[in-house]
């Protein structure tokens, strides 16, 4: 045989396989209909896998967004404890309290005791 008759019965068996498959009458032969479970079966575990990829896929996501959300929270933890430590020391207290009217006290305060029977 020359190399074109090759060539052409090459493609008129490719253009047959194709023509099987695109038709289904390859899945009336007997050698297929044999294999069938199995095929099933890599079908099955392939959509299980397709299936746990987009599961992944989504919880990966579902992860990135909340360490997002917990570092946004995190920076607003340590803005809110900087203005409370800020605003609670004695001098902005009693800077305050002077507008309403409310003095600091000079006299340091006394020390209770109780004896004990």
């Amino acid at each position: 045989m020359t190399k074109e008759k090759k060539k052409k019965k090459g493609n008129n068996q490719a253009a047959r396989s194709a023509q099987n498959i695109l038709g289904g009458t390859f899945l009336t032969r007997e050698r297929t209909a044999k294999h069938l479970p199995f095929l099933l079966f890599l079908a099955f575990v392939a959509i299980i896998y397709i299936g746990n990829s987009y599961y992944a896929e989504k919880n990966i996501r579902k992860i990135e967004g909340l360490q997002k959300q917990l570092k946004e929270m995190r920076y607003e933890h340590i803005t809110t404890k900087s203005q409370l430590n800020s605003s609670s020391s004695q001098s902005k207290v009693a800077s305050s309290l002077k507008d309403k009217g409310i003095k600091e006290s000079t006299v340091p305060p006394n020390k209770i005791f109780v004896e004990e029977d």
